[in-house]
């Protein structure tokens, strides 16, 4: 933010922009999104659409949250796999960024996509676990009952 409001007043009353902000910033959002991602997660941060999910009881709630989960643990898994391999690619070939006005390579830009899949991955091996659970203690319970 402040790189930007930098770079807006350099332009327009300065006119002297600083050529190198928006890159800069497109990389930073990059490992902003991927990094704060799993931190959210933990704290159930992300936005949902729970209109369906609260009309069911605690129960199936549960057991949507595994489903949920685990769909999300593969996703990531995928991201996980496909970024390595990307990123590994890059580095073997050494690709710089294209469109860049400071040459630096492009792998370490991409590295931060399998590494922030990752780490949102094990957050959701966490939270189906915990799911799974709540789910072993409602049905340990009914047992009881």
């Amino acid at each position: 933010m402040l790189i930007v409001c930098t770079d807006v007043v350099m332009r327009y009353f300065l006119r002297r922009p600083i050529i190198w902000v928006i890159e800069i910033t497109e990389y930073l959002l990059l490992y902003i999104t991927f990094l704060s991602a799993a931190w959210v997660l933990k704290r159930e941060g992300h936005v949902k659409v729970d209109v369906f999910v609260n009309q069911l009881n605690p129960r199936a709630q549960t057991v949507f949250g595994i489903v949920t989960s685990t769909v999300g643990v593969i996703i990531c898994l995928g991201l996980v796999w496909y970024g390595v391999q990307v990123t590994w690619d890059h580095i073997l070939r050494h690709v710089m960024a294209a469109e860049s006005l400071i040459k630096v390579p492009y792998a370490p830009i991409l590295a931060i996509i399998p590494i922030g899949s990752f780490l949102l991955m094990l957050q959701f091996l966490r939270r189906a676990y915990g799911y799974l659970g709540s789910w072993r203690a409602s049905v340990n319970k009914e047992q009881r009952s």
